[in-house]
C-alpha cells in the first residue's frame, strides 16, 4: 500500500507490452473477501460493495473479463503490477489522443511517460481558469487515476475497526495508527493483508480462508453493536448481484420499438393486436415491474429512506411509474404498451448515463423527511405522465400524416381525448408535488418559495401544461395538428426542468 511512487515510475519505464491474462484470486477467495465490513461512504458496508463501485467506476462494467468485480479489486489490492497493463480504465473524447491509445480503454500504464503524469499539463490550464478541449474527460480520467491512488494508499479498505472509550474507528493499513492502540492490535491492523499476499503468492488457500474469517471475527468483536445486521449485509450482497439495469434499459426500449412498430402495422391493417402478443407482452410487463419494484424496495431498505435523493434514483422511480401506468390503462388505451416499455428503457438508460449506479449513503437530516418523498414521488408521477403524453402526440402526428385525409384526422382527435385525459392528473400531480414540496421548504428551510431555478422553472412548466386545458378557449389548440405540437414542445419545459438547471443554472436543486 505504500509503493505508489515505485509503481509509477514503474509504469513510466516499463516497456508497453500487449495486456496478459492478470494475476487475482480465485473468485471463491475473492467473494470471501467481498464478505468483509469495510467503512464506505459514511457507512458500514460489505467489501464487496466497494469492489463493484470501484470496478464501474473505472471500467464502466460490473465484471472484467469474465472476473467478477472482487477479484477485479483484489487483484489491484495484492497483484498491482501486474494490473497497471490492463486496459480496464474507460476515457472518453480527447483523453486518448492524449495518452496517444486507440479505443475507449486505457491502463494505468499508459497514463504515465518519462514526462511523467500525462494529464498533468492539462489539469494545471483547468484549474488556472484556461478554457480546454475536452475538459470534463480530462477530470473524469483523472477522477478514475485518483481512485486508483486510494486504493495503493490503502484508503479504500478501511476494514480494521478500533473501539475506544468513546467511539469506534475504522482504520487501513496504510492510516497512522492511534497511540493507544495495543501493540497485538496494531500487528493485526498493519500485517495481516501482508500474510493474506503472502498465502496468495504460495496459492495456499485454504490458510487464505481462515485468515479472511479471522478478520472477519475481529471486525465482529471490536465493532459489536455499530455493524448493519446480517439481514442488511445479506439484503446488500443480494443487491449488488441483483441490479442489472443498464441491461434491462436496453431490453425495455427494443421490445417497446418493435411493439409500436407492431401496434401501428395492425392498426393501419384495421386489425387487434394478436393475443398471445398481447398475453406475452403483459407477462413480460409484470415480471418487469416487479422486478424493478423489488431493486427499488431493496434500495431503499439499505440506504434506510426512500430511495429518491438523486438523479439515478428518480429516473429509476419515474420508470416503475412508467410501468404501473401502463399495467392501468392498457384496457383502456392499447398504445400505452409501448409508449410505457418506451419510456421505462429510456429513462433507465438516462438514469445510467448520468452516473451508473451511484453509492448508497444516508441523507442528510433535512433530507429525510416524508414529505420531501411524497414531493418527488408526486413530481415524477407527473413527469411519466407528461412524457406519455409526449409520446401520444408524437403518435397523433404520424397517424394524421398517414392513411386517407378522413381516416387521419379521425385517428389525430382520437389521440388528443387520450392527451387530455392524461393531462388533467399530470397537470393536479404536478400542482400538488410543487405545493407539498413548499410546505416541505417552509418546515426545513423557513420559507416557502425562495425563486430558486428548479422552482421557477417547475412553475413555468405547471403554465406552459396548463394552457391545453382551456384548448375551448383558444382556437389554435382546438387543431388536432397545432395541439400534438404544443404538447410535444411543452415537454421541452421537462427537460430544462429536470437537467438543464443541473447543467447550467444551478441552486439549492441542482442535486434533483
Amino acid at each position: 500500500f505504500n509503493a505508489v511512487k515505485e509503481l509509477e515510475m514503474y509504469a513510466a519505464t516499463k516497456p508497453s507490452l500487449v495486456a496478459q491474462a492478470p494475476k487475482t484470486l480465485p473468485k471463491d477467495a475473492a467473494a470471501q473477501f467481498g464478505q468483509l465490513y469495510t467503512y464506505y461512504n459514511g457507512r458500514v458496508c460489505p467489501l464487496q460493495t466497494v469492489a463493484k463501485d470501484f470496478t464501474m467506476k473505472l471500467y464502466g462494467k460490473p465484471a472484467y473479463q469474465g472476473l467478477t468485480a472482487e477479484q477485479v479489486f483484489t487483484g489491484w489490492v495484492f497483484f498491482p503490477t501486474d494490473w497497471i497493463d490492463q486496459p480496464v480504465i474507460k476515457v472518453k473524447g480527447r483523453v486518448a489522443d492524449i495518452l496517444g491509445i486507440k479505443g475507449s480503454y486505457a491502463s494505468y500504464n499508459q497514463f504515465h511517460g518519462t514526462e511523467g503524469y500525462k494529464l498533468e499539463k492539462y489539469l494545471r490550464q483547468i484549474y488556472t481558469g484556461e478554457n480546454i478541449d475536452g475538459e470534463r474527460a480530462i477530470k473524469e480520467a483523472d477522477e478514475k487515476m485518483n481512485i486508483l491512488l486510494m486504493l495503493f494508499n490503502g484508503q479504500m479498505m478501511k476494514i480494521y475497526p478500533y473501539r475506544d472509550s468513546t467511539q469506534v474507528t475504522w482504520l487501513s493499513q496504510g492510516d497512522n495508527l492511534p497511540t493507544d492502540i495495543p501493540e497485538e492490535k496494531g500487528l493485526f491492523v498493519k500485517k495481516s493483508l501482508d500474510y493474506v499476499g503472502e498465502l496468495l503468492w504460495m496459492k495456499r488457500y485454504a490458510e487464505l480462508t481462515d485468515v479472511i474469517q479471522k478478520i472477519r471475527t475481529y471486525q465482529q468483536k471490536e465493532a459489536a453493536g455499530m455493524l448493519p445486521s446480517d439481514e442488511l449485509f445479506k439484503a446488500e450482497r443480494l443487491y449488488n448481484s441483483a441490479e442489472q439495469t443498464r441491461p434491462l434499459a436496453m431490453i425495455l426500449m427494443t421490445i417497446g420499438l418493435l411493439t409500436f412498430i407492431y401496434y401501428l402495422y395492425r392498426w393501419q391493417h384495421g386489425k387487434d393486436v394478436g393475443t398471445t402478443v398481447n398475453i406475452t407482452l403483459n407477462i413480460a410487463l409484470t415480471a418487469t415491474t416487479l422486478y424493478l419494484l423489488f431493486i427499488i424496495a431493496l434500495r431503499g431498505y439499505i440506504s434506510g429512506h426512500l430511495p429518491l435523493s438523486n438523479g439515478f434514483e428518480t429516473m429509476q422511480f419515474m420508470s416503475l411509474c412508467a410501468l404501473l401506468l401502463t399495467i392501468c390503462l392498457q384496457r383502456h388505451y392499447r398504445l400505452i404498451m409501448p409508449f410505457g416499455l418506451l419510456l421505462s428503457g429510456m429513462t433507465l438508460l438516462v438514469a445510467m448515463m448520468g452516473e451508473a449506479n451511484p453509492k448508497i449513503s444516508h441523507l442528510m437530516p433535512v433530507l429525510n423527511s416524508p414529505l420531501l418523498s411524497l414531493h418527488v414521488s408526486i413530481i415524477m408521477m407527473a413527469y411519466t405522465l407528461f412524457a406519455l403524453i409526449t409520446f401520444n402526440s408524437i403518435f397523433g402526428l404520424l397517424v394524421e400524416s398517414r392513411g386517407s385525409r378522413v381516416e387521419g384526422a379521425q385517428r389525430s382527435a382520437l389521440s388528443v381525448t387520450y392527451s387530455l385525459l392524461l393531462l388533467y392528473p399530470a397537470v393536479f400531480c404536478l400542482a400538488a408535488g410543487i405545493f407539498i414540496g413548499a410546505i416541505w421548504a417552509n418546515q426545513s428551510w423557513g420559507r416557502y418559495w425562495g425563486w430558486d431555478p428548479k422552482e421557477v422553472w417547475a412553475l413555468i412548466t405547471l403554465l406552459v401544461y396548463a394552457v391545453p386545458l382551456h384548448r375551448n378557449s383558444i382556437q389554435w389548440l382546438r387543431k388536432p395538428t397545432f395541439f400534438h405540437q404544443y404538447l410535444i414542445l411543452a415537454f421541452l419545459t421537462i427537460l430544462m426542468t429536470y437537467f438543464g438547471v443541473n447543467y447550467f443554472l444551478g441552486g439549492m436543486h441542482s442535486y434533483a
